[in-house]
């Protein structure tokens, strides 16, 4: 088995404290399809009491030639769907 590199996956990352107690950080990494392209990550995290929860999230990718894109949000974890229960024959809307 290969040991894994300590390198990290970011170019480059900096945070500050905001006066709300949150944090606000900045990280840039290199493009998954070309490493010459970046994709900036500017979050705002809280540390709760479980651990850290992420407010807010924005994310850009720049082309190698220079252009910026605003990337779509990422998807929340799947979480298992919750059992309701349904009454067979309910009135409601109809589709026909």
């Amino acid at each position: 088995m290969e040991a894994m590199s300590q390198t990290p996956k970011y170019k480059a990352r900096f945070s500050t404290k905001l006066p709300s107690g949150d944090f606000l950080g900045v990280t840039i990494f290199p493009g998954k399809s070309d490493p010459n392209a970046e994709v900036v990550s500017v979050q705002v995290r809280r540390q709760t009491g479980e651990g850290w929860e992420t407010i807010s999230r924005i994310a850009i990718y720049r082309t190698p030639d220079g252009r910026y894109s605003l990337l779509p949000e990422r998807q929340a974890p799947a979480t298992p769907a919750k059992a309701e229960a349904v009454e067979v024959g309910a009135s409601g809307e109809s589709y026909e």
